[in-house]
């Protein structure tokens, strides 16, 4: 079960990939996330970890599996019969900002069934976070 949004935002694609993928300050722009302990330090890279907490669920240690520098990341985290994916995308759009691209997919002998007891909950959180970064790009507010 896959749950997605995209979003349009008056910044441009360098300034939202910056914000986006500095993952350890994302508590700062949305409610969602209460904290990320990266587990490494720098630039993401495929590889890199880091825990994430959200309010009503739990904590989860994602793994970044796919990266596009300056573009899109996806990471993954597992638990016994539940496989979460997140994939998060910049877009340049022609003229002149960004289309944000954000998915979250349940797989595994549980995912069907965490995919439906989450639907809202996971449309609420991918919401949150779209317009959080959206307010976040679009305002002064320094990415790093």
């Amino acid at each position: 079960m896959t749950r997605s949004v995209s979003i349009d935002i008056a910044a441009p694609p360098a300034r939202v990939w910056a914000v986006l993928s500095e993952v350890a300050r994302w508590p700062e722009w949305t409610p969602t996330v209460t904290s990320v302990r990266r587990a490494d330090e720098g630039a993401l890279a495929v590889g890199s970890r880091a825990t994430v907490e959200q309010p009503r669920l739990a904590d989860a240690e994602y793994v970044v599996t796919d990266l596009t520098p300056g573009r899109a990341f996806t990471w993954v985290a597992t638990r016994p019969g539940l496989v979460t994916t997140a994939t998060h995308e910049v877009e340049p759009l022609p003229a002149g900002g960004a289309r944000v691209h954000l998915a979250v997919a349940q797989s595994g002998a549980l995912g069907a069934i965490m995919g439906r007891l989450y639907r809202g909950l996971t449309d609420r959180y991918l919401a949150n976070e779209a317009n959080g970064l959206k307010a976040r790009c679009e305002t002064g507010a320094s990415a790093g």
